[in-house]
């Protein structure tokens, strides 16, 4: 699949000293979702930045669409729409002429039939001769995603899209995100809601300290580092775990009621009827048991851990 945006070798430093990005390399695939993940002032915003063309490298090159952001700055903007974290609009301005006067900015056209096709997308027709100012926080955030699909961009940035907004309109803007992808459009977010991650992307990197730990395919990744955990609820309480099953690494639970097996479920040296099998001829009778899958957020925090 070709490369829509291409970063390579790509750095940032600030006039303190503050090295930002290091030797970014990171190619995102055309029509894909990805998502950037990592914990605050690890680099997400200032990456999204430099590839919009909103601030300077120090140096290395990032291409958008084929086109190369600094010496190319206009064709390569124009491909893209940007939903920025800040809540940023004009007070006093329809919903309707702020998304038109986007689309202008970009020297497209009029087209009140794509404008229109936009704003139903969003609910927010019923809303476009409303003052931006007399919206909630999250339809000021439709709002934004509107003005940012208003020039018809195939590549969609999405800065922590659904920050302060319930749950409800979160999903919907992930139904949304889906759909913009069935249409082609590139998509790449950056979220603090994990679950965000775990629900829609394709592909998934990590950031840390300026520097990309990890790029990989969201499937895989939990695949290749997910654990699973087995947890049984003993019939009755244990004061230690047998010595006779030291192998298995057991946790008993503080009050002895519960035994946890952590393993790797993509190894085969973990055989669980063996387990079972030994905690019967230890005496050891439990009531129920069920099994448990590492998340992406399990795996963020393991991989953010070790990067520390």
């Amino acid at each position: 699949m070709p490369a829509v945006i291409s970063v390579s070798k790509l750095c940032k430093s600030y006039a303190s000293g503050f090295q930002a990005l290091k030797d970014i390399d990171l190619d995102i695939n055309k029509g894909e979702i990805f998502a950037l993940l990592g914990p605050n002032g690890a680099g997400k915003t200032t990456l999204i930045s430099i590839i919009c063309g909103l601030v300077m490298p120090t140096s290395g090159r990032v291409t958008a669409a084929g086109y190369d952001i600094v010496t190319q700055y206009r064709q390569a903007r124009s491909h893209i729409g940007l939903v920025p974290q800040e809540l940023t609009t004009d007070a006093f301005e329809s919903v309707w002429d702020t998304v038109s006067f986007s689309r202008g900015l970009f020297g497209k056209p009029p087209n009140p039939a794509h404008i229109e096709k936009v704003l139903r997308s969003l609910s927010l027709w019923d809303k476009k001769d409303n003052k931006l100012m007399t919206l909630s926080g999250g339809m000021k955030r439709r709002v934004l995603i509107a003005k940012a699909l208003s020039h018809e961009p195939d590549i969609l940035f999405l800065d922590e899209p659904t920050a302060g907004v319930d749950v409800e309109l979160r999903k919907d803007m992930w139904e949304l995100v889906r759909s913009l992808r069935s249409m082609g459009v590139t998509i790449i977010l950056t979220t603090h809601y994990i679950e965000e991650a775990e629900e829609m992307a394709d592909r998934v990197g990590f950031i840390r300290n300026g520097r990309i730990i990890l790029v990989e395919e969201k499937h895989r990744l939990m695949h290749q580092l997910g654990q699973k955990q087995l947890t049984l609820q003993l019939a009755q309480p244990l004061a230690q775990v047998p010595a006779a099953l030291h192998a298995y690494e057991l946790r008993l639970s503080d009050d002895g009621q519960e035994l946890v097996y952590t393993y790797d479920s993509s190894r085969q040296d973990h055989d669980i009827a063996t387990l079972l099998n030994q905690l019967q001829q230890a005496g050891i009778r439990f009531s129920d048991l069920h099994t448990r899958q590492s998340s992406l957020e399990d795996i963020f925090v393991s991989l953010v851990k070790d990067a520390a």
